[in-house]
């Protein structure tokens, strides 16, 4: 099974909590240093809690499944000097 295919088994286990909440999330390419970067897709794309999300679920949920993924960054994200951004506690 490739890494993508990996990933995206990982991104399955997730995917029914951010459709819950109008969102989705789309593997844009792994690099070569084995960083997936990803869309998110929907409400995903606007919400202030997209950097919580990323951080506490989408990259957890990589990474576990995928040990040998190096990091998960998203090419749309809120920006973290957002004022309504919400950020996990230890990027406070």
């Amino acid at each position: 099974m490739s890494l993508l295919e990996r990933v995206e088994q990982a991104l399955d286990t997730i995917r029914p909590y951010l459709l819950t909440d109008g969102g989705n999330v789309s593997v844009e390419e792994i690099t070569p240093e084995k960083v997936v970067r990803l869309k998110l897709l929907g409400a995903c794309g606007t919400c202030p809690m997209s950097i919580m999300t990323l951080k506490a679920g989408i990259e957890e949920a990589i990474k576990k499944a995928v040990p040998e993924i190096t990091g998960v960054e998203a090419i749309n994200l809120t920006e973290v000097d957002d004022p309504n951004a919400v950020l996990p506690e230890n990027m406070r």
